[in-house]
Parts: C-alpha cells; sequence; structure tokens
C-alpha cells in the first residue's frame, strides 16, 4: 500500500533529480539536507525501490528511479494545476491582463479582440507585447504574460496548455527591383535563393541557440524585429518570408513580388499554425477566459474568410 506516499516526498524527489544532489535539492527547496534524505528513504520505502544510487560521489539515478521521474512531474503537474483552477475559482476579475503575440500572427486580430475584450471589461488594464520565435513560450514559462499567440511546433513545454486557433499564410517575398523577382516566370528552387541574401528574424530568447528554421541561404542578414525585416526586404537588399497579413498592401500595389519558391511550401506560401497557450499552473481567470473565447470566435471567423487554406502539416520556418 501507499498510503503513505506524500506529496511533499514526490516533490523531493523531483527536486534532487533535477538539481543533481541532495544538498543542491536541499538548498531549493529551503529544507535541511538531513530532512530531504530522509523524506527520499520513505519515499523509496513506499515504492519498494531505489530511486537513487548513493554509492558514488554524487546521487545518480537508477534504472527504476528514472523510470518514476516522469510519473512523479506528472503528479506534481496535476497538483498544480489543481490549485490554480480552485484559486482562479475563488477569485474575482483581473486588474490586469498581458499578451503576448508571436510577431506572425496578424495583430488586426489581436487588436479586435483586445477591442471586444476592452468595451466587455473596461476595468481590466490590459497589455499587449510582440515576439518572434521562442519569445512567447520563454514569456509564459518567466510568468511576464497571461497568455500568449505562439506558432509552429517548434517550442513546446508540458507545463504550457496550447490550442489550435487558426493557420496564418506565410509567403517568400523579393522588392521588385530584386534579381530573384525577374525570374519569376518558374519555379525557384533552393539552390535559387541560395545565391541571394535572406533576411532572417532573430529569436530573442535561448530557446532556438544552433538552430536555424527556414534558412536557406548561407547569405544572411539578421535582425531583431519583424518590421526591419519587412523594410530591408522593401530596400531590396534581400529576399525572406512574411506574414501574408503584413504585405497585402506592398503585394497589391507591387512593390513586393511573391516568389514561387517550391522549397517553402506551393508557390512559395506556407501556412503557420497559431496556437493560444497558457500555464497549467495559473488558473485563467475571468479576463483570460473571455480573450479566449473572443480570439477563438474571431480565428474561425477570420478562417472562413480566407481563400488560403491549410497545405499539409504546418512547420516553423523562422527565415
Amino acid at each position: 500500500m501507499l498510503d503513505a506516499l506524500t506529496l511533499d516526498q514526490i516533490r523531493m524527489f523531483v527536486t534532487v533529480a533535477e538539481a543533481g544532489s541532495f544538498r543542491s535539492g536541499a538548498a531549493r527547496l529551503l529544507r535541511a539536507q538531513s530532512a530531504v534524505s530522509h523524506a527520499i528513504a520513505n519515499l523509496e520505502n513506499q515504492l519498494g525501490v531505489a530511486v537513487f544510487d548513493r554509492s558514488g560521489h554524487r546521487p545518480a539515478l537508477t534504472p527504476a528511479g528514472a523510470a518514476l521521474l516522469e510519473d512523479a512531474r506528472a503528479v506534481l503537474l496535476k497538483v498544480d494545476f489543481l490549485r490554480a483552477r480552485a484559486r482562479g475559482l475563488g477569485e474575482g476579475v483581473e486588474t490586469e491582463l498581458a499578451l503576448m503575440v508571436d510577431t506572425l500572427y496578424p495583430l488586426p486580430l489581436a487588436a479586435a479582440a483586445l477591442g471586444e475584450l476592452r468595451a466587455a471589461l473596461p476595468s481590466v488594464r490590459l497589455r499587449l507585447a510582440t515576439a518572434p520565435l521562442g519569445g512567447t513560450l520563454q514569456a509564459l514559462r518567466d510568468d511576464a504574460c497571461d497568455l500568449a499567440i505562439m506558432a509552429g511546433e517548434d517550442f513546446r513545454d508540458p507545463r504550457i496548455e496550447a490550442e489550435a486557433l487558426q493557420a496564418v499564410p506565410i509567403v517568400a517575398v523579393a522588392a521588385a527591383s530584386h534579381p530573384l523577382a525577374r525570374r519569376r516566370s518558374k519555379a525557384l528552387t533552393g539552390a535559387d535563393l541560395a545565391d541571394h541574401l535572406q533576411i532572417v528574424l532573430e529569436d530573442p530568447s535561448a530557446l532556438s541557440e544552433g538552430r536555424d528554421f527556414g534558412v536557406l541561404s548561407p547569405q544572411t542578414l539578421r535582425v531583431g524585429t519583424q518590421d526591419a525585416k519587412r523594410a530591408l526586404i522593401l530596400a531590396g537588399l534581400g529576399w525572406g518570408r512574411l506574414p501574408l497579413w503584413a504585405v497585402e498592401r506592398e503585394l497589391a500595389d507591387g512593390q513586393l513580388l511573391p516568389l514561387p519558391a517550391t522549397a517553402l511550401g506551393p508557390q512559395g506560401v506556407a501556412q503557420m499554425q497559431a496556437y493560444l497557450a497558457w500555464r497549467t499552473d495559473r488558473a485563467l481567470g475571468v479576463a483570460a477566459l473571455a480573450l479566449r473565447e473572443v480570439l477563438h470566435r474571431l480565428a474561425a471567423t477570420s478562417s472562413r474568410g480566407s481563400d488560403t487554406g491549410p497545405a499539409g502539416k504546418p512547420r516553423r520556418k523562422a527565415g
């Protein structure tokens, strides 16, 4: 029987495993090392297996401990979610709500959603920020926002709940004066694109360190904002990929031309799936739930009104 198994023991087990030693784990928990060692010994007695091998300089997970660690983490996540939900049920409307939006997501839709929320709950102070790539996930991890709109599947965390909003068309473009624009009569290959400078958006977080997304050219110019990327592409300095909503006017008046780059999707257009996300250990309050409902409704309306539908499984490409 496991009646004497406690959440405190499970949390100590996970903390020591992540910290790498009983001493470091005790420091994180603000507990005496002897108390932590005793609690884990009791846990092992209750489970009937040793979770740590203590024969070396540092405790090492046993095969049984490694197998049980993910189960222990899952238990703690469920408990944190239960507590957060209980707090949310007992609280009223939030005084402030922060939304972090991936730069690929249509800002007019986010603005419309916030406008509806403002009309319904005028007492709630609203904050909006944007970030590319891993920036939205990092904001959630840092508890810097209540909700985030993420794009693609490259950045995920088991502590973050995500639900699909809509697909966002991403188009490869170049200025009308760019050499690639003059070759639009035929499909452009990856080799064609690699011969020219690509304007690439950098990740403000460290989550994509050592990785590139959708970068096809060895010649790159990296920028920190989507506005800078768009301006450099408009100036003819290089080619790049931008969300269709952000360049519709320039495409309509001929300042930018779409590149039929088959390596980046049919006719150079790819569909990026956007997700609404929040922390599982933070209950959504009244305002957050209201904004969630509005975002889903506007996303459904926008998707029905779009001529461009999803094309295969969306993949995250930042180039």
